[in-house]
Parts: C-alpha cells; structure tokens; sequence
C-alpha cells in the first residue's frame, strides 16, 4: 500500500485527493488551513498531518501550493525531505514552474510534473504530465495508480505544457461560460433558467463523448448538426459573425501567456 501525502488542501489538491481516495492508498494531508484540511480528510478518509509527517512517511508528496509561494514551501520541506533514508516522489501541479526550477527548488529529489483539472473529482479529468531523471520506474507507476479514477492521463513533453493547459486547465471555466450563455439564452426563449443549465450541460457531455469516440474532426461534427436551412445553421451563422472562435482562440492564447509569465517568476 502505498502512502500519499497532499500538501494543500485548495480545489486542485482537494480534486486529486478525492480521485486518490478510491484506491487503497493511504492518504495524508496537510494545509495551514486546518478546517480546510479536516474538511478533505473527512470526504477522503485520509489522516490529518503537518508538512513534516507528510515529508517523512509519504512515498508520493503533492504539492498544491501556488507557484508564487513554492520557493518558500521548498525551504521549510527540504530539510525533512533529504533527512530521510527512504525513496519519495514529488508531485507538483504549480503552474508555470519547470522541472529544472523544480529540481533548482528540491535537489535530487524525483519529481513528476503535473497539470490537472478540477474534473478528476468526478473522474473524468485530464492530467497532463513529465518527470526528471530521478523518477524511477516504480514512482511514476505508483502515480499512475494513484490517479486510475481521476480520467485521462497524458504522458507529454514538457515544452508543450504552457500551451495543453491553456486547453485542458483552463477549459473548464471557458466551458462553463459556454453553458451559462447557452442558458440565458434558452431562458430568454421562454425556458426556466434551471431546465435551460441542465439540457447545456448534458449537451456538452454527449457532445464531448462524440469528440472522444468518434473519428471526425470537431469542424466535421459541427457541419454534420448543420442542416441546410435549419436552426442550427442560424445560430452557427451568428456565431461566426461574433467571432466566437477566433474569441475562445484569443482566450486560450491570453492564458499560454499567462503560464509562462508564471514560470518566470
């Protein structure tokens, strides 16, 4: 069995704990926040710690702390991390941060890189993720384990980060702008607001499913929704006028950007 520890209770921690939780993996956890890591630990079964306990009895130590406070979170780990006589495996989802700035941070340490999603609370998340020289077999195996009921996971080359988190990270929140649209809209149709979130939402998880299992590109599906004549076509016609695409396509661009300022910090 093996033993994980989260350091950082936020939502992305808090995310991946809970998908950790359904394998038979012992988890700790440990936040400055204590009623925010009480909370995760009653929803996971996991055992409250402090960062040290984490640092000495953890095979897989993930640390979900902002990228602008790691530099300082590494000095008050390290010196418990290289007392230790026992293999551990660092797990990092800060954004932006490299693994040669991560391994600057925590030398000789095994590091895995991750980028996640909030939905691997559900299950149905993208992981992204690399890993230094150090990670041995066993370790990167284990974080596969341990993330079996997250959703997807990626193996990616590291260069490409920046850019597949400003998809896969960032989605979510652009998704759910599109489904809040797609709401008021129904709802200034004539449709209770509530009824009109709920068809979004299904839409976008069958619609989704098509992408995934379906072997026509997203342009493809879309023309094959689009009868000519038909109501969809209106609405795609008003979309394209907008410049929906080229808007989501700045958006996405707006948070690569963001990313690597991140990194540089």
């Amino acid at each position: 069995m093996k033993r994980i520890g989260f350091i950082g209770a936020g939502n992305m921690g808090g995310a991946l704990a809970l998908a950790a939780s359904k394998t038979d993996c012992s988890l700790y956890v440990s936040d400055p926040d204590t009623a925010k890591a009480k909370a995760l630990c009653k929803s996971t079964g996991a055992t409250l710690a402090d960062h040290d306990t984490v640092c000495e009895v953890c095979d897989l130590i993930y640390l979900g702390v902002k990228p602008q406070v790691l530099a300082t979170v590494a000095e008050q780990l390290t010196p418990t991390l290289q007392s230790r006589n026992t293999p551990y495996c660092l797990v990092s989802m800060a954004a932006g941060v490299t693994l040669a700035r991560l391994a600057e941070l925590f030398p000789g340490a095994a590091i895995i890189r991750i980028m996640p999603n909030t939905p691997v609370a559900l299950g149905e998340g993208m992981i992204l993720y690399c890993y230094n020289q150090n990670a041995t077999k066993e370790q990167v195996d284990a974080f596969l384990y341990a993330m079996a009921h997250a959703g997807k996971v990626d193996l990616l080359d590291e260069s490409l980060f920046d850019a597949a988190t400003s998809v896969s990270g960032c989605g979510p929140a652009f998704a759910y702008m599109f489904a809040d649209a797609l709401a008021k809209g129904g709802a200034e149709c004539g449709l209770p607001y509530e009824k009109a979130a709920k068809y979004a939402a299904q839409m976008m998880l069958g619609a989704a499913r098509m992408l995934q299992n379906d072997s026509r590109t997203p342009e493809q599906l879309r023309i094959a929704v689009c009868s000519p004549g038909g109501s969809t076509i209106e609405g795609v016609k008003v979309l394209q006028q907008n410049e929906m695409e080229q808007t989501v396509q700045d958006a996405v661009k707006a948070s690569c950007k963001r990313n690597i300022e991140l990194g540089k910090q």
